[in-house]
């Protein structure tokens, strides 16, 4: 029994690493949810706080926006997320960037339309003054299954 218990102690030491987040990953999985509750909210503090100044914000549609455009969609109602899920998830940092993948699936009410999405979303943030910023988002179609 105490040879058992030291051979799964010994594996979850050799997995957890595999688990482990540095505080810029953690740092940037918080701006990505601050994100996500601020397009849920249309709260334009948070949203002009959280994007770069330089922000390009790509659509699956083509459409690119920048961060006034981007800040005005969501606040004003004109692209209205009811809902936003994230899924599939990865955060890798390089320096002062960070490039963040993952699943989006939303219910939206876009001009009193409701309708569903699901997208494969790109994000870039960079550090910017201590800060993480989104510098960048594409968003594309995912193949149908």
């Amino acid at each position: 029994m105490k040879r058992l218990t030291l051979m799964l102690a010994f594996c979850l030491l050799a997995v957890a690493p595999l688990f482990a987040q540095t505080k810029d990953e953690k740092d940037v999985a918080n701006a990505v949810e601050f994100m996500r509750k601020a397009m849920v909210d249309g709260d334009r503090a948070r949203l002009t706080q959280l994007a770069a100044d330089d922000l390009s914000y790509g659509h699956s549609s083509g459409k690119i926006q920048d961060k006034a455009a981007f800040v005005e969609a969501i606040a004003s109602g004109a692209s209205d997320f009811v809902t936003i899920d994230l899924t599939q998830q990865t955060i890798k940092v390089v320096g002062n960037t960070a490039i963040v993948r993952h699943i989006l699936t939303a219910q939206t009410n876009d001009g009193g339309k409701p309708g569903t999405t699901q997208l494969g979303i790109m994000l870039i943030f960079q550090k910017q003054k201590g800060a993480w910023k989104l510098l960048a988002r594409q968003a594309y179609h995912l193949p149908v299954q």
